[in-house]
């Protein structure tokens, strides 16, 4: 039996074979799980393996759960119970949970309360972390809205004013700070004021930029080429991060009949939009993660905290068609006042757009977007990078090209033949964390870490948990 047939638009469902009445914890914290994200089904009278088993007396045990909700979860989820059938005889009981917004949904477990997430196919307490997002969720509030702790006339607005008047044309008054957001009525600034201003003093906004040498993080003579810690306010943090990108990437060009083709490595517009969207979207409650932004020979990803904000995976979604839901809407709204962003939120077509209107565009060039819960990856392929690596200027030019491909080839082989000691370990093991995956492969879990992150932006596997509990899993064949 198909189960999709049950379960509706949702994609979040779970299976019972039985109602285990005197353990309401084992399916009660789905509900609490559906309730705090996008909502699900779970379905009773069906096993894991799907196959039907039917209730008994599937009446009786639908008033039970409908009894143990109101009993056990604080605040009550909406949610609705219906039968189905699909073979005689056999009644299901299929209970449909709806995405709240009265989060955190706990589970009361005699006066101990527990909030429960979904993690791929499992519902797992709430991370302090997550909590504090749901709490905010909760009260309607985000965290960009709240008050800071740092007063108005102890900081400088200088590059929001110039930039501004730049690109609007208008002159920024006394009055807009309130308007936009970046103070309240005591002349306190705002997380979002904090976060624009000159010199921000929320440390973890920073950005960290690096031009590594080949394509990965494998050791070499040279490892990196260039890098750079940027701070600032969030401005600053886009202007700096965008000339660093163009610093280290090359604009080709060719000749026409009556002009000439720009043939950058980067699409200009398609970077700025993909540092905009990490700078506005990551999770700034996650303290000690900042933005990264990693270049390599031939592509260019950008790290940012904290998945999509609805829950889902980005992997997963119709890109044309992602309905624009902010994790910080007053940043989201001062980038779109000055003209850095569309507030309908066009981010990923513009993105894919400005790749397909280049002349060196092929598929294999398209842009890359993956998430999981605590983490979102954007993928820019370099679109000279097989152009460039085929031409060569004399003797000297070869020789340097040919070392270079040699060491590429060399750093590339060993970054493959890890990831198939991951997926081979994975295989056998089903899951790990990184500690144990390091140890498999003896490196260090910095470098283990690069290694894990490329497989997940290539949908070779998945993360499952945040921080300590994070563990790895293949991704499953479609």
């Amino acid at each position: 039996m198909d189960v999709r047939n049950l379960i509706g638009e949702t994609t979040e469902y779970d299976r019972k074979e039985a109602l285990e009445i005197r353990k309401p914890k084992s399916w009660c914290k789905s509900v609490s799980a559906f309730a705090n994200g996008m909502g699900g089904t779970l379905i009773f009278g069906i096993t894991d393996a799907n196959e039907i088993k039917g209730l008994r007396d599937a009446e009786g045990d639908s008033e039970k759960i409908s009894e143990q909700i109101k009993i056990r979860l604080n605040p009550i989820p909406n949610f609705r119970l219906r039968f189905e059938e699909p073979e005689p005889g056999k009644k299901l009981v299929v209970l449909d949970v709806y995405s709240g917004e009265q989060t955190p949904y706990y589970y009361d477990a005699d006066g101990v309360l527990q909030a429960f997430i979904r993690i791929g196919n499992q519902s797992v307490p709430a991370s302090p972390l997550k909590l504090r997002e749901l709490v905010l969720k909760g009260t309607a509030t985000t965290y960009d809205s709240l008050r800071s702790k740092y007063s108005f006339e102890n900081m400088a607005f200088t590059k929001l004013k110039s930039v501004y008047k730049q690109r609007t044309g208008e002159s920024f008054r006394d009055s807009d700070y309130e308007s936009f957001g970046i103070i309240d009525e005591e002349n306190m600034l705002t997380n979002a004021g904090a976060l624009i201003a000159d010199e921000s003093p929320i440390r973890h906004s920073r950005v960290f930029c690096t031009r590594w040498n080949g394509l990965d993080k494998a050791s070499g003579v040279i490892d990196a080429i260039d890098d750079r810690e940027l701070s600032g306010g969030l401005i600053n943090l886009l202007q700096d991060s965008c000339n660093f990108v163009t610093q280290n990437s090359r604009k080709a060009w060719k000749k026409t009949a009556d002009s000439r083709v720009e043939m950058p490595d980067y699409p200009e517009r398609a970077v700025t939009e993909g540092i905009v969207n990490a700078l506005i979207h990551r999770n700034y409650l996650e303290v000690g993660s900042e933005v990264h932004i990693d270049i390599f020979d031939n592509r260019l990803e950008i790290y940012s905290p904290g998945g999509m904000y609805d829950g889902t995976k980005v992997q997963e979604r119709d890109l044309m068609n992602v309905p624009s839901r902010r994790r910080n809407p007053i940043i989201a709204d001062i980038f779109s006042r000055l003209k850095y962003m569309d507030r309908r939120g066009s981010g990923f077509k513009k993105i894919f757009g400005e790749y397909q209107q280049h002349p060196q565009y092929t598929e294999m060039m398209k842009p890359i977007f993956n998430s999981d819960n605590d983490a979102f990856f954007l993928v820019l392929k370099n679109l000279n990078y097989k152009v460039i690596g085929t031409k060569t200027s004399g003797k000297k030019r070869a020789a340097k090209n040919e070392r270079q491909k040699t060491s590429g080839k060399k750093q590339a082989a060993k970054t493959a033949e890890n990831k198939e000691a991951v997926r081979q370990f994975l295989t056998l093991n089903a899951q790990a964390d990184i500690s144990a995956i390091a140890e498999h492969l003896d490196l260090s879990k910095q470098r283990t870490r690069v290694i894990l992150k490329e497989m997940m932006a290539d949908q070779m596997i998945r993360s499952e948990g945040e921080s300590r509990s994070r563990v790895y899993k293949l991704m499953k064949k479609s």
